[in-house]
């Protein structure tokens, strides 16, 4: 999965392409081609920019610059690009970039994928790329005859003229790099899609997985490499003092045992030594500031941080003025620590050797996986790669770059290249958490039963003042603020506040980051406010979405697909904007069954342009199963600094037997398109535990419900 396309820019190409980044969207324009068309190879590409590179024999490739873990970047991205050269999908086929500055996500300031962000930050830009290399092959074709562009056409990777003339974009590619890119090249009208938003579609990387050959971090294979299974502090943050290793090197296939700055590695010619040769080290831990830690003690510090003051993030109106004959209400909500528990566990292969550095695995970050490599191995980053393979899953946990430092320093110490495997075990108790949070909602109701004001202060650790900490000033983290700065209701006065906790755990960006965290407590205050006004959960939601048509026709829709009736006592709703997407869930329970069972859920998203439909319903899908198990049943709890959960058994997902009916609807728009990779998560637990007040009278306002 290497790439050598910037391989050939200048120092002047380069620096164009670095400055770009300063504004808010880099485009094809700012991509020059270059020609590599002297040697005469039908394999080497005769046309190539950072995004698109065509060869001689008319293999044409897109260089995604977003990690594939299922989101379907690998399939969404170049439909963007064969859409506008007008090609079948299948004749695209995709290279995962390398580092380089012109592949950050300007919606996240880094070579990141995360955040919903993939296809709304690539939706202009890579049909821009792919219009302005199907301009140019226009151009060449016409030059070539010696007949006006006009009269030529681009379809189905050729050009053709109305004389009969033909060329594949192959043929014309060394011509066409010859050529200045068009500034503004004209994109297609929606109306005019052959490829984006088909329900044909179908995903490129199918065939690999089903055949067994895509690489996952966990396939790589380096000449000489050796396995590495790293033993590290039961108390994250702990550091080792000394160890014995005699026990080990009796294993079986060990073949040496080395230190790290956080753990001890046995390597071994296979997994099953080099574990079992970790088991019998004796190693004595310094454990760290965190040896007392324990969920009594982050909850305590959590609720003194709701008398403090904190950043006020968005005022409306007067939230402090007092409502004639208003009914006051107050409640106050908690979510615990969660885990990522990707099905892949961690794991990295490194060889760092004669001042170099090669990584390679299941990344989410390539820059700062490339710098802290590079501090790692001692080498600078310039010689530095990182390759990306697929990800077993991803929600966040891979964005962390511990486990490719870990390689780094394994991989020079020992002096091989290594493949670090961390055990589920080790995933789980390793992890960097989604923050605990406690949230307190004030509200007070006019004469009519209307919220006249609505006041919510969300307190909990700040994952970007440990990650990105020159994100946060002033006690303002943008990401904390996901869930309650774009809430759609219109309330007259409104006050949302944030207060930054550290609680001493590490914590990281766990799939939807803060918007399921605010979700939970906005969505289930205002379904209180509702029950204390005497009036239905979905008429008085509607009520506050005269602003937001989009929010109220997804409402519309989730009560026409779900059967909802008014006064039942069997479901509860729920609707937010997030990533750009308004989205509404209606969750039904079993009035049959004993205990709580969730019987079906109607999820309703408008994400605006859908480039690939199938796969859209997919990944709701699959939010909503997983926002359901983090509901029903997930929780970390810590006990003198120790992570209780540690696989399946007791951090459990929902097993098929136990997943309800999901049902997702898209409704058609003509919006830019939204996020979709983490909209399905937020919703379900408010939904669910609105719908168990609707049941049994019982408001549940801590997760999880283990019912």
């Amino acid at each position: 999965m290497k790439n050598n396309s910037l391989k050939n820019l200048g120092r002047r190409q380069f620096i164009q392409q670095s400055s770009a980044l300063t504004g808010a969207l880099v485009i094809g324009m700012h991509l020059p081609l270059t020609s590599q068309a002297a040697t005469g190879d039908a394999g080497k590409p005769a046309l190539a920019n950072a995004w698109v590179q065509i060869t001689p024999n008319n293999q044409i490739t897109l260089i995604c610059a977003r990690s594939e873990m299922g989101q379907d970047v690998y399939t969404s991205l170049p439909a963007l690009l064969a859409e506008e050269l007008n090609l079948p999908l299948s004749m695209i086929r995709v290279e995962i970039a390398g580092v380089a500055p012109v592949y950050i996500n300007a919606m996240l300031g880094g070579q990141i994928t995360g955040g919903s962000t993939s296809v709304r930050e690539a939706f202009d830009k890579l049909r821009t790329a792919g219009a302005a290399t199907r301009t140019v092959l226009v151009q060449a074709a016409a030059q070539r005859w010696n007949v006006s562009a006009a009269d030529c056409k681009a379809m189905n990777g050729k050009v053709t003229h109305s004389s009969g003339k033909s060329a594949t974009y192959g043929e014309l590619a060394a011509d066409a790099a010859k050529l200045p890119l068009p500034e503004k090249p004209a994109l297609k009208s929606p109306a005019n899609f052959m490829v984006i938003g088909k329900e044909t579609m179908r995903r490129l990387d199918t065939p690999s997985k089903v055949a067994g050959k895509a690489v996952y971090g966990i396939d790589v294979k380096i000449p000489g490499m050796a396995i590495a299974s790293l033993a590290q502090c039961p108390v994250i943050g702990g550091t080792p003092t000394s160890f014995d290793a005699l026990a080990a090197m009796k294993v079986s296939g060990v073949i040496k045992v080395v230190q790290i700055s956080d753990g001890v590695a046995v390597l071994a010619k296979d997994f099953y030594a080099a574990r079992k040769g970790r088991d019998a080290l004796k190693i004595t831990w310094n454990e760290g500031p965190n040896a007392n830690l324990n969920n009594a003690v982050v909850r305590k510090s959590l609720e003194e941080g709701l008398s403090k003051k904190g950043a006020v993030i968005k005022t409306v109106g007067n939230p402090n003025a007092s409502v004639a004959s208003g009914k006051p209400l107050s409640a106050q909500y908690f979510l615990p620590y969660l885990a990522h528990s990707t099905m892949e566990p961690v794991n990295c292969s490194a060889d760092v050797s004669n001042g170099k550095c090669r990584i390679i695995g299941p990344i989410q970050f390539q820059q700062g996986g490339q710098a802290v490599a590079a501090a790692a191995a001692g080498v600078k980053p310039e010689d530095v790669t990182i390759e990306t393979t697929f990800l077993g899953g991803g929600f966040g946990r891979k964005l962390e770059l511990d486990f490719i430092r870990q390689a780094a320093e394994v991989s020079k110490v020992a002096g091989m290249p290594v493949k670090m495997l961390w055990t589920k075990e080790d995933d789980i108790t390793h992890d960097f958490y989604r923050p605990m949070s406690i949230h307190k909602v004030d509200g007070v109701l006019d004469a009519n039963g209307q919220l006249a004001s609505l006041k919510a202060k969300m307190v909990s650790q700040s994952v970007t003042a440990r990650a990105f900490p020159g994100f946060v000033k002033d006690g303002f983290d943008p990401f904390m603020v996901e869930g309650s700065n774009n809430i759609t209701y219109e309330i007259p006065n409104l006050e949302i506040t944030n207060v930054i906790t550290d609680t001493g755990l590490r914590v990281g960006y766990w799939r939807s980051v803060s918007n399921a965290l605010n979700a939970f407590a906005i969505e289930s205050f205002v379904d209180e406010a509702a029950k204390a006004a005497g009036k239905d959960p979905v008429a008085y939601r509607m009520a506050y979405l005269s602003k937001h048509p989009r929010a109220k026709a997804v409402l519309e829709l989730a009560v026409k697909k779900s059967g909802y009736t008014p006064g039942s006592k069997r479901f509860g709703v729920a609707q937010m904007e997030c990533y750009d997407t308004y989205s509404a869930c209606i969750l039904e329970l079993d009035p049959l069954a004993k205990e709580t069972t969730v019987k079906k859920i109607t999820f309703v998203s408008d994400c605006g342009i859908t480039v690939h439909p199938d796969q859209a319903r997919a990944q709701l899908t699959g939010g909503v199963i997983y926002g359901l198990s983090a509901a029903l049943s997930n929780e970390i709890t810590i006990v003198n600094g120790r992570v209780q959960q540690n696989n399946f058994n007791n951090y459990p997902s929902l097993r098929q037997n136990q997943v309800p009916v999901v049902e997702v609807h898209l409704v058609p728009s003509q919006e830019k398109p939204g996020g979709l990779g983490e909209v399905g998560v937020p919703l379900v637990a408010p939904a669910l535990v609105n719908a168990i007040a609707a049941s049994t009278g019982k408001r549940i306002r801590e997760l999880p419900i283990k019912a």
